[in-house]
């Protein structure tokens, strides 16, 4: 997604762009595919965007693709305690912050308004603070709301995830009022909403788009990549030409040598259900529910396929996928209210590197987007975006990728 984000930033402004993707298809973990098994088409991974998303939200105003998305007219985020069965619903206040705190009606069942306030800690949250050090203390405000929302922002622990990257997610949504936290999903599918349309848009430009392309090497002189050698061909480069590696971290720090990047990956497994009578679902997600005390964080429905993410999967990975698939259905069915028996036709989907270790020592491990290549910017979810790794983190490091390709193109 950053590559793409940078590749349409620069159409635009009539740069010339060559895109080169290692994989067959475009958009990283940001697809969508056919599956055989469920006879659908699914998501490869479940991604929450966020009304407050702003560089998505240019990005896809760019492209064209704003009727792809369904956001609802409120924000509302229901959860469900899969161990007792209990319910509630999260409504920000359309005051900004202060709407949910003296709103008894809006605040989730069982909290004070201090507990809100304490939300406030995370502003100013030292960086090399992790969420759960961040709180202070543990109530229901945090395992009903924050450390699930932390979880799948930063796709690690509460022990182990750093505060300063759940920061700009308060910052930029929930502490902005409900306007700016109204849940997004794609209609149809991540491609259909976030990739098709910009291969399109790119291909329009007169760029060249290659795929199975997979950068080897960079030859250089004098600081300045002159070629670009894949396993095929070797590829020129003119003086005017930027290089915008959106590669994973351990590719980056291989090709350009000294390079300082965040050290490890953490995983996500997403389940997959073909529901046979989804008409019999009683709790109906908008889009999402999100679970606590079960095993995954967040289930989606659409149409007749329920989509539930585990987050910090790192243990789940080995486990095999039929025993998974069971496990995870009884959360899944727990939350929309539908019967346990029979186990519906699933798919289960790990990514093992699904992100990089967002923890505080690795926060303060990111790279910027120059590089001491003068000719070479970075672009990935894993730079120095102040965002945690998301499609917002990845698209505003491909815009600020093709801001670099702009300057060193005019100077």
């Amino acid at each position: 997604m950053a590559g793409l984000a940078a590749a349409v930033a620069l159409v635009r402004r009539g740069v010339p762009v060559r895109l080169y993707e290692a994989a067959r298809h475009a958009g990283g973990r940001c697809r969508s595919f056919y599956d055989a098994r469920l006879d659908r088409t699914i998501d490869n991974g479940n991604h929450l965007l966020l009304s407050g998303n702003r560089s998505v939200a240019r990005y896809v105003r760019w492209i064209g693709s704003g009727d792809a998305f369904i956001e609802p007219r409120r924000a509302e985020f229901p959860f469900v305690d899969v161990r007792s069965g209990e319910r509630w619903c999260v409504r920000p206040g359309s005051v900004r912050f202060l709407g949910q705190v003296f709103s008894r009606q809006r605040r989730i069942p069982g909290t004070g308004a201090w507990e809100y306030l304490r939300l406030l800690r995370y502003l100013v949250a030292p960086t090399d603070a992790t969420v759960h050090q961040a709180s202070g203390k543990a109530g229901r405000l945090f395992e009903r709301f924050v450390e699930p929302l932390a979880v799948g922002a930063l796709n690690a622990p509460a022990s182990e995830g750093a505060a300063c990257l759940l920061r700009p997610v308060l910052l930029e949504t929930f502490l902005r009022g409900e306007r700016y936290c109204r849940p997004c999903v794609a209609r149809r599918g991540l491609s259909e909403a976030l990739v098709t349309p910009a291969i399109t848009l790119i291909e329009s430009q007169g760029a060249q788009v290659h795929l199975s392309t997979r950068l080897e090497a960079l030859a250089m002189r004098s600081n300045v990549v002159v070629e670009l050698v894949f396993g095929h061909a070797t590829v020129e480069c003119g003086p005017r030409d930027t290089v915008i590696l959106g590669v994973p971290p351990e590719v980056a720090q291989r090709l350009l040598g000294s390079l300082r990047v965040p050290r490890g990956h953490s995983a996500i497994v997403n389940a997959h259900y073909r529901l046979e009578h989804p008409e019999a679902v009683r709790y109906r997600p908008a889009p999402l529910t999100g679970l606590v005390g079960g095993m995954a964080q967040w289930v989606f429905l659409r149409e007749d396929i329920a989509s539930v993410t585990v987050s910090a999967a790192g243990a789940l990975v080995r486990q095999d996928g039929a025993a998974l698939a069971s496990r995870l259905w009884r959360d899944t069915a727990q939350a929309l209210g539908i019967p346990e028996d029979p186990l519906p036709r699933w798919r289960i989907i790990k990514e093992r590197q699904a992100t990089f270790r967002q923890t505080p020592g690795n926060a303060i491990r990111r790279p910027g987007t120059s590089t001491w290549v003068r000719n070479v910017v970075l672009a990935g979810d894993w730079t120095d975006t102040g965002l945690p790794a998301t499609i917002e983190g990845a698209v505003r490091s491909g815009f600020a990728a093709a801001e670099h390709a702009v300057r060193w193109r005019q100077r």
